[in-house]
C-alpha cells in the first residue's frame, strides 16, 4: 500500500471546513451557527462572511428585480 503525505489536521479544522462548505453551499447562516453551537449568528458571520462574497450582488439583483415588478404594476395601473 502507498502512502500518501497528508498534513496533520486538528478538529477545529474540520469545524472550520464544515462551516464554509455549508455557507459556499448557500445555507443559511442561521443553521450553521446552531450547528456550531455559536451563540448568536453575528459571530458566525464576522468569522465566515468571506465565504459569501455574491450577497451584495444578489440582494441588488432582488431589490432590481422587485422595484421593476412594481413598476410595472405601477404602469399597469394596479
Amino acid at each position: 500500500m502507498e502512502k500518501v503525505a497528508v498534513p496533520p489536521l486538528r478538529f477545529h479544522h474540520l469545524r472550520h471546513s464544515h462551516a464554509s462548505q455549508l455557507l459556499r453551499q448557500g445555507i443559511h447562516p442561521n443553521v450553521v451557527s446552531e450547528r456550531l453551537g455559536h451563540p448568536t449568528v453575528g459571530i458566525t458571520l464576522d468569522t465566515y462572511s468571506h465565504f459569501l462574497p455574491g450577497l451584495q450582488k444578489e440582494a441588488a439583483r432582488k431589490v432590481d428585480t422587485a422595484l421593476r415588478a412594481a413598476l410595472g404594476d405601477y404602469r399597469d395601473g394596479v
